[in-house]
């Protein structure tokens, strides 16, 4: 039986200047499947995706739905075409209930009625899987709650070809299977869904087939039951590439960061962290585990001297002076002062990391202007220093003076760990270093941070990726609603420990406070 033709595009081509972000690419997705978007930071597979969405609309080529020729320029033409799609980042009001969202902007000629919305949510779950309550306020939805409600969205409005950015970034191993078997039965009902995700064991278990771009051109189309980790990574860095993470026992172990008793609340009176309680130390990788909005990011910022505990002790044992420091309530330029070598990679890499409008060299010189002893600056080591981070991590720019804001995200997360790590710093604290990096480039940054590990240098890892955490860190502590609730060997735990730990809202008892305390 031959199969249907849901979507077609023909030599698709999206220029942004004299930069082609995709050039004549052909596409095909079927009715009832399920196939996986690949390719390196830059190669233009979001912007292939906002095409098909109508997010963008393409200088050249045509696009086809059902076999007839259609003109996308709105995601309301989309729509009307059956096209919907997922973002990583979530579009929802918090006030509003999960129906109320999944109705907004929906136009069906006249007032609508919310008890049969509410029942027409309930049905459209029902028939895929979905465990949703309609009349739950977003606020008080967790991760995957949200996610669903964006795909309900679509499917509310008709939607027959789904498009999902990266859409297990923020689940646990056992979210992201309840949502991999509700793609599955999508599936089964005729739906055409295309994934654009980095990471290549999910590619091989959920895609029936993977697309690969590489530098905005369409590389191959390949049964996924035919492929396998290595070919697919060759062919979307055009290059054989070894995916191996080293883990050298740690040597010379010694503390150098002790957090005792640490507890902070947010502007609203909410604590974020409450008693969190650890030891980084020297020669080590300790990885974070929790799922989005556990307190991962207050606690980096906070050790990091960007916002202050109510309560805790945050204790740095200098190497050099042999005396212990308490960092709370410094600011990050008084923490430098000290002689605290402290670089910290944040998640959010331009509004936080980098200044977007700069150019690479003056966001190398971010870290060096006060130490300037004239009126001039001096541009030639942060200029040498640009140089040899762009030649280093093969960052994809036009030259070292082009503004950062112009980069793609993957190199401008190059750029942001590049700068750190050169500071040489003893503690290296890091915040999704990987988050949009493709697959060669991410391996690129854990070799990096097991460089710096080598070194001495204590490094605390907050990492999405639970295989990656378990294969590169030698501890790995779990929070969950801003609370510590497991502390494990990176040698001897599975990420599925680790994703029961990150949905236990109450430590455990004392078997694993005597687990915690004998690591």
């Amino acid at each position: 039986m031959d199969k249907q033709v849901a979507l077609e595009m023909k030599n698709v081509s999206k220029y942004f200047g004299s930069l082609a972000a995709n050039k004549n690419v052909d596409l095909t997705v079927y009715r009832g499947e399920i196939l996986a978007i690949l390719g390196e930071n830059g190669c233009g597979k979001t912007t292939l995706m906002n095409m098909i969405a109508g997010i963008y609309y393409p200088d050249s080529g045509t696009i086809s739905v059902d076999g007839q020729e259609v003109v996308i320029k709105s995601p309301k033409d989309a729509f009307r075409h059956g096209i919907g799609m997922i973002h990583q980042h979530f579009k929802l009001v918090d006030l509003f209930t999960a129906a109320e969202n999944i109705v907004l902007g929906v136009d069906d000629g006249g007032r609508y009625n919310i008890k049969e919305v509410n029942s027409r949510v309930s049905e459209i779950a029902d028939r895929y899987g979905f465990n949703i309550d309609p009349k739950k306020k977003i606020y008080e939805m967790s991760v995957s709650e949200k996610q669903t409600v964006e795909i309900l969205k679509v499917l509310y409005r008709g939607a027959d070809i789904l498009i999902l950015d990266e859409p297990s970034a923020v689940l646990t191993p056992q979210e992201t299977d309840k949502l991999f078997d509700v793609l599955r039965r999508m599936r089964e009902d005729g739906k055409s869904i295309l994934i654009i995700t980095h990471k290549l064991h999910e590619v091989l278990s959920i895609s029936d087939r993977v697309a690969v771009l590489r530098k905005g051109e369409h590389i191959a189309t390949v049964e996924t039951a035919g492929t396998g980790t290595s070919e697919l990574t060759e062919m979307m860095v055009g290059k054989k590439v070894e995916l191996n993470i080293d883990r050298p026992e740690p040597e010379n172990v010694t503390a150098r960061l002790e957090i005792k008793g640490l507890s902070m609340t947010d502007a609203d009176g909410i604590k974020v962290l409450d008693n969190v309680s650890f030891t980084a130390r020297s020669g080590e990788i300790l990885g974070i585990a929790g799922i989005a909005g556990s307190g991962q990011r207050e606690l980096l910022e906070s050790i990091a001297g960007l916002c202050h505990p109510v309560t805790g002790e945050i204790l740095y044992h200098n190497p050099k002076t042999g005396k212990t420091e308490d960092l709370r309530d410094k600011d990050p330029v008084a923490i430098r002062e000290l002689g605290v070598r402290l670089s910290f990679v944040p998640e959010d890499r331009l509004g936080m990391g980098l200044v977007g409008n700069m150019d690479i060299v003056d966001n190398m010189m971010l870290r060096s202007y006060r130490r300037g002893n004239s009126m001039f600056v001096d541009r030639k080591k942060p200029g040498d220093l640009a140089k040899r981070i762009v030649d280093e991590l093969e960052v994809a720019t036009p030259n070292t003076r082009t503004p950062v804001r112009r980069l793609s995200g993957g190199n401008v997360q190059k750029v942001l760990v590049g700068r750190e790590i050169a500071a040489s710093p003893t503690v290296l604290m890091a915040a999704y270093p990987v988050r949009g990096l493709d697959i060669n480039s991410s391996y690129m940054i854990y070799n990096l941070l097991t460089e710096q590990k080598k070194k001495g240098v204590s490094v605390v890892f907050v990492g999405e990726d639970l295989d990656v955490l378990v294969e590169l860190c030698d501890r790995i502590m779990v929070i969950c609603a801003g609370r510590v609730t497991a502390m494990l060997d990176g040698r001897n735990t599975t990420k599925e420990e680790i994703g029961l730990y990150m949905t236990k809202t109450e430590r455990d008892s004392d078997e694993n406070k005597g687990k915690e305390s004998a690591q």
